[in-house]
């Protein structure tokens, strides 16, 4: 059980020789070129301590944005990384759902006030009484599925089992320690998992058709989809129904089961053994891109760039996609002092060095993301990693926290920290 808490607790939030890649793209950003030369410098860093493969676009608003992909070297041999590569952005799909429950609000066909089992009748034991609004904003008494001895196989994929959202909803357990519905905060994919569900009784329409009528095709996020399964054949896609360009899919890493007992030695001992399957790679790592992320659905299913996510999450902030009631309902917090500052309804608040920004983060096995933009969802930043665990290293923790701040600074045309007069 100590394993399972300490890989859930990774996978929910990511807010904690030789040069391979491209650097920056021709487009340019109005902070300056020597700016973005030094994100460019900050992103191989990372990748060379840790990341293995990064993709950081800022975009400050301008029409110029700042396009960067680095890796590793030795990962070369895999793919070469592009900045607009599809990747999976994991709970940043959270947001995205969200912004579909909050538009039948808006429609007046769900209410924030409505109870679980107003919806899901017998379901979800424990949290019948906790509201859609509680569901949404992680106070519902809920703990995690992720966290039980029953999933943990599925989730470093050692087990090839499609899970369905009423059966991750059968073995969520209570919070630990217990609360009521609406007393304490507490990150769960069980709400996201509840969520959806609700979404597809009130709508009659399937989650994945949801997110195309009403959010991808209208934004024209081509690269943006449900996964259903680990294939990220282009061809596959194309029967599956989505509408994608073809772009290639990025390769997602893990440490091996020794040097993941290593990384996570401060927090639990490993049994031995223990870690994700997957071919193996160069310095003690696994590729775990066929690790299965299906079972994600509403809580992080999506696929999508970091130019499509930067487009929906803009489009969502300034005020595209939602009325203004349901938006201000959206950015109302509870206190989240793990993820940075606040969380509201499938949104987080992050107070940075630089100034306030809104979005979320995302982890899966082999990839993590962070995906931001201002208060006025003018300008907007994405750092996506091809690991989750690799980033847990210190060495790489730091290098790639450098990063998310070198980008979120200069998103809101602030000095790289280590630029100001302070730094």
């Amino acid at each position: 059980m100590a394993l399972a808490t300490c890989m859930g607790a990774a996978l929910v939030s990511c807010s904690d020789a030789g040069s391979g890649g491209a650097g920056p793209a021709a487009g340019r950003s109005s902070a300056s070129p020597t700016a973005d030369a030094r994100l460019a410098r900050l992103a191989q860093q990372a990748a060379d301590t840790g990341s293995l493969g990064v993709i950081a676009r800022v975009d400050s608003g301008d029409g110029k944005p700042v396009e960067i992909a680095q890796q590793a070297a030795w990962t070369e041999a895999d793919y070469r990384i592009a900045a607009d590569d599809r990747f999976r952005v994991g709970s940043n799909t959270k947001t995205l759902t969200a912004t579909l429950v909050l538009q039948q609000v808006a429609e007046k066909k769900i209410s924030l006030d409505d109870t679980v089992e107003k919806w899901l009748p017998g379901l979800v034991e424990g949290a019948e009484d906790a509201t859609v609004r509680m569901l949404l904003n992680h106070t519902s008494g809920l703990g995690d599925f992720l966290l039980t001895p029953e999933f943990l196989p599925s989730l470093t994929g050692q087990e090839k089992r499609t899970w369905t959202p009423q059966e991750l909803l059968a073995i969520t357990p209570g919070q630990d320690p217990p609360a009521e519905p609406g007393e304490t905060y507490s990150y769960s994919n069980a709400n996201y998992e509840a969520l959806g569900l609700i979404l597809e009784k009130a709508t009659g329409t399937s989650l994945a058709e949801l997110i195309e009528k009403r959010i991808t095709e209208p934004l024209g996020m081509e690269d943006s989809f449900l996964a259903t399964s680990a294939d990220w054949d282009a061809e596959t896609a194309e029967e599956a129904g989505d509408e994608t360009t073809g772009t290639q899919h990025v390769s997602g890493y893990e440490p091996n089961a020794e040097r993941l007992r290593a990384i996570l030695s401060g927090t639990v001992d490993l049994p031995e053994g223990v870690g994700f399957t997957g071919p193996e790679r160069s310095e003690d790592t696994v590729d775990t891109s066929a690790v299965d992320p299906s079972w994600s659905w509403a809580a992080g299913g999506m696929v999508s760039t970091a130019q499509d996510w930067q487009r929906f999450l803009t489009a969502l902030i300034s005020g595209e996609l939602l009325p203004e009631g349901q938006m201000k309902q959206m950015r109302t917090t509870v206190d989240a002092p793990e993820e940075g500052g606040g969380y509201g309804l499938g949104l987080m608040r992050v107070d940075t060095s630089c100034g306030t920004v809104w979005g979320h983060t995302g982890g899966l096995p082999g990839y993590s993301s962070e995906i931001y933009t201002d208060a006025s969802g003018r300008h907007s930043v994405a750092v996506l990693t091809s690991t989750n665990f690799g980033i847990k290293d210190e060495k790489a923790a730091t290098a790639n926290k450098a990063l998310v701040e070198a980008a979120t600074c200069q998103m809101l045309g602030k000095p790289h920290p280590s630029q100001s007069p302070a730094g």
